[in-house]
């Protein structure tokens, strides 16, 4: 049986950072405020001449230097983001042709928060098949530009970034299961009132920003992050007390907190990146892995369980052998 398995992970954060007294001068919030109701204390906002192709190359970069692997290997591009470059083409054809890859299948994936998760659970499928022998996955946001920056209750939730990890096919178990949905009923509690098709003329105007009702997004995230999580472990046998980590989207330290509470996790085993990073939506699990790789807590052979949820609804999980 091929499995794939994460062979190398990397992130990228913009330079510039806005802390949470930084915001204290721009509305009426404060650095306690934040802090105690969402865990974040600085974000990454991407400098203007930086579109989200260009932090998921540096990304890219450092996950095919971890996983010793040449750009020529690379037979798929897999990229989740609700904030690419352009409406077509899309970002991840935009990486194939900077990084020298190979022509192949470049696919760019929309499911907010969710993005990564569905599209490293497209590549473990292709990997799986036989039909990708190296496959490069990336989460990226640049999600500043979608925010209302005089709205104190989303202005202080969200960040850019980017991480992206390198699967390769393996007779070892890596990705054991991946599990994703979706329920758009909730559709208006969280989401960008304009695109494409729909109001196009709003984007970049005050009247287009991201539209959130915090409380209502809270009671449904944690209670679908704990069922979705169950069901990668009951689809594998495995019982919670095996985990040895959980790398969770990192939207708010509430929902990480109830999360883990569910699982029975103590917090020293989750990985926790929201104080430093923010919500960067599709970014936040694979930087928040790279980060528990690199510092040496995520080592080979450890049960690792990724999750996300974002808006749509969309969430989704992938439980793996690091």
């Amino acid at each position: 049986m091929i499995y794939s398995r994460v062979a190398g992970t990397g992130r990228y954060l913009p330079e510039k950072v806005i802390t949470n007294f930084d915001l204290e001068k721009m509305v009426d919030t404060s650095d306690e405020w934040i802090r105690t109701r969402t865990g974040v204390e600085r974000r990454h906002v991407a400098r203007e001449d930086q579109a989200v192709s260009d932090l998921c190359m540096e990304a890219a970069k450092q996950a095919i230097d971890a996983a010793g692997v040449d750009v020529s290997e690379i037979d798929l591009v897999a990229v989740g983001t609700t904030t690419p470059d352009t409406f077509f083409p899309n970002v991840a054809t935009l990486i194939q042709h900077r990084l020298g890859i190979p022509p192949c299948p470049a696919l760019g994936m929309e499911a907010a928060c969710t993005g990564f998760l569905y599209a490293l659970s497209t590549a473990d499928k292709f990997v799986r098949a036989g039909e990708s022998k190296c496959a490069l996955v990336v989460g990226a946001e640049c999600l500043s530009r979608l925010v209302d920056w005089t709205d104190r209750n989303t202005c202080v939730l969200f960040g850019d970034g980017a991480g992206a990890v390198i699967l390769k096919p393996s007779d070892e178990p890596g990705i054991l299961s991946t599990h994703l949905g979706a329920d758009g009923q909730y559709r208006d509690l969280l989401y960008y009132p304009a695109g494409p098709s729909k109001d196009l003329h709003k984007i970049g105007t005050p009247e287009a920003a991201i539209m959130m009702t915090g409380n209502e997004v809270f009671k449904v995230a944690v209670k679908t992050l704990g069922n979705v999580a169950s069901e990668a472990l009951d689809a594998n046998g495995i019982d919670k007390s095996e985990l040895d980590w959980l790398v969770p989207h990192q939207a708010n330290i509430r929902i990480i907190q109830a999360t883990a509470k569910r699982l029975d996790l103590p917090m020293e085993k989750v990985i926790q990146t929201v104080q430093d990073h923010g919500n960067t939506s599709a970014a936040s699990v694979p930087m928040a892995l790279d980060v528990g790789v690199r510092d040496g807590r995520i080592q080979r052979g450890q049960l690792v369980l990724m999750e996300a949820f974002g808006g749509g609804f969309t969430w989704g999980s992938a439980l793996m052998r690091y």
